[in-house]
């Protein structure tokens, strides 16, 4: 609390407290929109408005700039009090809060001018500086800011100060709507539109002065300050292998270049290096240039065969379609016999998946969950093959305090709802700039579906383009007289929907001869452990987030590039040879290269990132359903014994989990003892060693006793010497059970330890089950021997 704030609110809601449209801000020292605007509406009483409002509008700056600048001499005490306690609610001196305007008042707003970025720093406050203070902006820097971005927040404001339409922005090294707007009257007033028609609105007259005025190495000027700040405003890109970064300027030099020429293929435009209008547009607004030709679409209507072909013929390649239409909705679910109509005519589909989604308050966790239960349920019925992605709408506006309310519980709530299903499908994001980075980055959603066609929305206002965008909505218009559709761009090397549904297993023949090939371009590579490069690209795709990251590092991202360069693709799932079930590859392969990477401990106790990229980030997930479900299940025992691994149950760590984390660890044993990755995949699937796998796994990872498993899953469940694991582990368990919910550290012991001992009990029985079904596996195979001879 800050006496100098209470004693400005006090103050405030006991000179107007009777005013005609007042309202009282709170009285706890704190500095807030409410506090400012109860300033805002003492000064408009004073200005005799009437009644007041909570807003500094047009009304208020024209009816302050007839009254003049404020300064000592100003007669009307009040008006001096309303500088003097705004000049405290914003961090500076503001006298002794009597309407005293000393030098030391005079010398504080001079401060406030120069963080402001004005060349004019006297005493007096001028009407563009009162309303500046009576905002909640800050013109000094603040946590997380960019000394970058400040400098350009203060050249503009410095600018551009005395032009009618300009208002002075915050300097707080955070680049924000406000910023954006900014920026873009700058480029209006340059470019010659009249003041009073520069409103910040990326309009025809703006979008002409643009392509009259590229810029390029070697020039310089006011147009190059210009485009090297917005270049500022959109960094860094990062292009998988390095991170980009620029500078403002006002001579276009080869470091520019080079940014501009990785921002372009960022952003998939022509690749130039200079500042044409299509790059331009793309700096400054969330659809860049909308005319420009794209690849992909979406759309609510059917798509019949004809359109279809029409649509391929336009040049399309991609239609993203809805899984499910709300009751009472518009119709625009994807019929019976469309996806086929679709890939007749090769087009591939996008699934989006929209529940309304247009209000906040419909987004919490359990609509999550429900909505990730009923979109597996739908792609499922479409045939989607495994691995999909999946993007799940957030039509609304969500701002900073909404997202972290509302929206990201939402999809934990989604990735919890996709994975008690199995994890056959994975989930992207759709929505704002802002919502789409935010969500990835704590959801780790896979691809992000931008909504740039709704420029309105703050979360697309001065917020870049998010590192894994995949689609980016860019115009809406009428394609057939009956025919809405929205384009869309897309970036090459992401998600491109599906080309097909119910795709056959393959035999575990063919991923072996997959892994032979990949095994040969990287020896061709020449570089590196081929055999670990080999798992890197297996899990690319799906096992490449930050947490991966932190857990064991990036894949080769050069190998990757290699690779794809050769024609390469991501196997998703072959047929278990033993079991007749779907391995899941990049899941098996991604456990293997964490067991190889990190190695298992000398004390068998222990455990480390390597069992957390297999078992043990899967009985973290188990751990948060059962305290998601723990009013059902009293006993982690019970859960254990009913969820864990046992087929035909829904589970976060199902059978096909265990399955693919054994052999994950099993193939990565048999490298690490000599063989090469292709012979230790051929082993063990076409050895015996998927017949003993789960037993296997129990005797070398777990000493194949039940009292040591209990150890170590209660180890990996409270480890606290390695913080990467521990904060994991929270964020997986809040993501699955919700931010409210006891982690394992604070369970009682006796309840922690009867999960645990669940757990290593019914390992121990689904290695019991597995030795029966060997029996039977075996003698099959001699009967089938004996009718072929």
């Amino acid at each position: 609390m800050d006496d100098k704030v209470l004693a400005a609110q006090k103050w405030v809601n006991k000179t107007y407290a009777g005013v005609s449209g007042y309202t009282r801000c709170p009285e706890d020292g704190r500095t807030g929109w409410a506090t400012m605007y109860s300033l805002t509406m003492g000064l408009q009483k004073e200005l005799g408005i009437s009644p007041v409002v909570a807003n500094f509008g047009a009304g208020t700056l024209a009816k302050l700039t007839a009254h003049g600048s404020i300064g000592p001499d100003e007669p009307n005490i009040n008006i001096r009090k309303i500088v003097q306690h705004a000049m405290f609610c914003k961090g500076y001196w503001g006298g002794d809060g009597e309407g005293n305007f000393d030098l030391l008042m005079a010398q504080s707003v001079a401060a406030f001018k120069t963080d402001a970025g004005l060349g004019e720093t006297s005493g007096m406050v001028q009407p563009k500086i009162f309303k500046a203070l009576l905002t909640m902006d800050a013109y000094v820097l603040l946590a997380g800011g960019s000394e970058k971005v400040q400098s350009i927040q203060r050249w503009l404001n410095g600018r551009y100060v005395n032009k009618s339409t300009f208002f002075i922005g915050p300097c707080d090294g955070h680049f924000s709507r406000d910023v954006q707007q900014a920026l873009m009257k700058a480029i209006q007033y340059e470019v010659g539109i009249p003041e009073d028609q520069a409103t910040g609105v990326f309009g025809p007259g703006t979008q002409a002065g643009l392509k009259s005025h590229p810029v390029e190495q070697g020039d310089s000027g006011i147009f190059v300050q210009l485009f090297s700040a917005a270049c500022v405003f959109n960094e860094p890109v990062n292009d998988g292998v390095s991170t980009y970064v620029t500078s403002f300027k006002s001579a276009f030099d080869s470091s520019l270049k080079e940014f501009v020429e990785q921002f372009q293929r960022f952003s998939v435009l022509d690749v130039t290096g200079r500042g044409d209008y299509q790059t331009w547009a793309q700096l400054l607004i969330s659809t860049g240039d909308p005319e420009r030709p794209v690849e992909a679409s979406d759309t609510r209507y059917t798509i019949t065969a004809s359109r279809a072909k029409a649509l391929y013929d336009a040049g399309y390649r991609a239609v993203g379609r809805y899984l499910y239409q709300p009751p009472d909705s518009i119709d625009k679910y994807i019929k019976p016999g469309e996806l086929q109509d679709m890939f007749s005519a090769g087009l591939r589909v996008v699934p989006i998946f929209q529940d309304n989604g247009r209000l906040l308050s419909d987004f919490t966790y359990t609509k999550g969950f429900q909505h990730g239960l009923l979109a597996h349920e739908r792609a499922t019925f479409y045939g989607f093959n495994r691995s999909t992605v999946i993007y799940f709408a957030v039509d609304y506006d969500a701002t900073n305090d909404q997202i972290a309310s509302n929206i990201i519980p939402y999809f934990n709530g989604v990735s919890a709802g996709l994975a008690n299903k199995g994890k056959r499908f994975v989930h992207g994001v759709y929505g704002s700039r802002n919502v789409c980075a935010q969500v990835t980055k704590e959801t780790y959603a896979r691809y992000a579906y931008v909504s740039g066609m709704s420029t309105g929305f703050s979360g697309n206002l001065g917020f870049p383009l998010p590192a894994n965008w995949a689609f980016n909505q860019i115009k809406e218009f009428k394609f057939a007289p009956d025919f809405d559709l929205d384009k869309v761009a897309h970036r090459a090397g992401t998600d491109f929907g599906q080309g097909s549904v119910n795709k056959q297993t393959s035999p575990a023949d063919d991923f072996i001869a997959y892994i032979e090939r990949l095994y040969g371009l990287a020896l061709d590579y020449g570089k590196g452990d081929p055999s670990r490069l080999v798992m890197e690209y297996v899990r690319h795709v799906t096992y490449a987030d930050f947490a991966w990251w932190a857990l064991i590092g990036d894949p080769d991202k050069d190998f990757i590039k290699y690779a794809n360069g050769r024609d390469a693709f991501v196997w998703d799932e072959f047929k278990d040879p033993f079991t007749g079930y779907h391995i899941g590859a990049e899941h098996m392969l991604a456990t293997c290269n964490a067991h190889y990477v990190k190695p298992q401990p000398s004390n068998p106790l222990r455990v480390n990132a390597g069992d957390v990229g297999g078992w043990g980030g899967d009985i973290i997930t188990l751990y948060g359903e059962w305290r998601r479900d723990s009013d059902s299940y009293s006993s982690g025992y019970t859960y254990c014994e009913d969820k864990f691994a046992k087929i035909g149950v829904d589970s976060t760590f199902g059978f096909n989990d265990l399955l693919e984390d054994a052999d994950g660890y099993l193939i990565s044993e048999r490298v690490r003892g000599g063989q090469d990755i292709v012979t230790a995949v051929r082993n063990h699937y076409r050895g015996s060693g998927g017949l003993t796998r789960i037993g296997d796994f129990l005797t070398k990872r777990f000493s194949g006793l039940a009292s040591t498993g209990t150890d170590m899953a209660r180890n990996m469940l409270t480890m606290s010497d390695d913080p990467t694991i521990a904060l994991g582990r929270a964020k997986l368990i809040y993501g699955i059970a919700g931010y409210d919910t006891l982690l394992p550290e604070m369970l009682p012991a006796d309840k922690l330890t009867e999960f645990c001992r669940g757990f290593a009990d019914s390992l121990l029985a689904r290695a019991g089950q597995e030795g029966l079904k060997k029996a039977t596996y075996l003698a099959n195979q001699k009967k089938n021997l004996r009718d072929s001879q």
